[in-house]
């Protein structure tokens, strides 16, 4: 069999490739921090309500193309209450996780050849379906000390082959969470060139629940220029469920039902069921779940203050701390090295783009603050 040249060059799984290294998956000892992962379980009443659901045989039938229509209706009045705007339910389509709304986006937008703006680092899974689908990234450098993408640079990038911009805010894999008007600067410049800007808000949710993420959604000709991914995984803890959205104009989306019917057909039914439960009764445990996740970036910045460690917080929130590491050596060797001496399991900086082997990423999220000093402990052992 002949393959794909454009998945031959793609990067192999990050996630399964890092687990390759570990020696003893079932250690007792090993500290996770490698993927994405809530560290606690949906509710009991979520898993209460699903349970029903399956058993009834509500969740085993197909769905709209678009998603059931309470759902959309849901999430629409959510966005317009969070963002302070007006969303219908036209404007939403529910997709199999949020790497399935940015593949099936991309798919919509690009043709072979064409080209996507984004800033470095760059979550691998983005960066590795434009590779397969031969489309070709143009990066944006990576400033260390603000850990924000210039608006300058990107429109010096733009060219008749640009047809979207990429943004990831809360950001994976360094957890920077973008201003309103770095947003605003970005919507601005792809509206003036006729570009799709693509937000990834998957983590939304994690940062001050009262405080506006950005104003695209009051904008009157938000549909021509915006496109909104969100995940329902992290904030409900429904990783295996892969229910996602998409919100944006009318013209987008006639296109991408057709993308949609191609791949998934619909998003899984039990998966929008609980994502509707989530959204219609768990706003106060989401909030607590929040209010955990910014207390543990607050601790692990202080932890990493210890005076002994050579490893530097360059930016940490939502799920992610992004650390320079103080080694003369590849980014890969070093979370190989830690792995198997340390056994803490992180994410090399090259997984994430270009220029970022003096990088790891860790997934704090899925691990208790009280195990940080253990973490630096082990970091410092990792300097000798």
């Amino acid at each position: 069999m002949k393959f794909n040249p454009n998945l031959l060059d793609c990067a192999s799984a990050p996630i399964a490739e890092a687990w390759s290294w570990v020696g003893n998956p079932d250690s007792q000892r090993l500290i996770d921090m490698c993927q994405a992962v809530p560290a606690h379980l949906p509710p009991q009443s979520l898993r209460d309500y699903l349970g029903d659901a399956i058993k009834s045989g509500e969740a085993a039938t197909y769905t709209d193309i678009r998603g059931i229509a309470p759902l959309r209706e849901a999430l629409a009045a959510n966005i317009s209450e969070r963002y302070q705007s007006s969303i219908e339910s036209e404007d939403v389509l529910i997709t199999a996780g949020c790497n399935q709304a940015f593949c099936s986006v991309i798919d919509t937008l690009c043709d072979k050849g064409d080209e996507v703006i984004l800033p470095l680092p760059c979550y691998f899974n983005h960066q590795m379906w434009l590779t397969a689908r031969g489309v070709i990234p143009r990066y944006l450098s990576f400033n260390a000390e603000t850990a924000m993408p210039d608006v300058a640079e990107a429109e010096s990038l733009i060219n008749t082959k640009t047809r979207a911009i990429l943004l990831v805010t809360p950001n994976n894999p360094t957890g920077a969470i973008y201003t309103p008007d770095c947003i605003d600067q970005f919507y601005q410049l792809a509206r003036n060139h006729g570009l799709a800007l693509i937000v990834d808000e998957t983590y939304r949710d994690f940062i001050d629940i009262e405080t506006q993420p950005h104003a695209l959604f009051s904008k009157p000709d938000w549909r021509d220029t915006f496109v909104h991914l969100y995940s329902f995984s992290k904030v409900f803890s429904l990783t295996g469920h892969r229910t996602g959205a998409v919100v944006a104009g009318l013209a987008l989306m006639e296109q991408l039902k057709k993308i949609q019917d191609c791949t998934a057909i619909c998003a899984p039914h039990a998966g929008q069921l609980a994502a509707l439960f989530g959204l219609q009764n768990l706003h106060q445990w989401k909030l607590e779940k929040s209010e955990e996740l910014a207390q543990r970036a607050i601790a692990i910045k202080q932890a990493f203050d210890h005076p002994q460690l050579d490893y530097r917080v360059i930016s940490a929130g939502a799920y992610f701390a992004y650390i320079q590491h103080p080694f003369d050596a590849a980014a890969r060797d070093v979370v190989k090295r830690l792995i198997q001496q340390q056994e803490i399991i992180s994410l090399p900086g090259s997984y994430f783009g270009q220029d970022q082997e003096q990088f790891i990423r860790l997934a704090f999220a899925n691990v208790h603050e009280s195990r940080f000093e253990d973490v630096v402990d082990r970091l410092i052992a990792s300097q000798n």
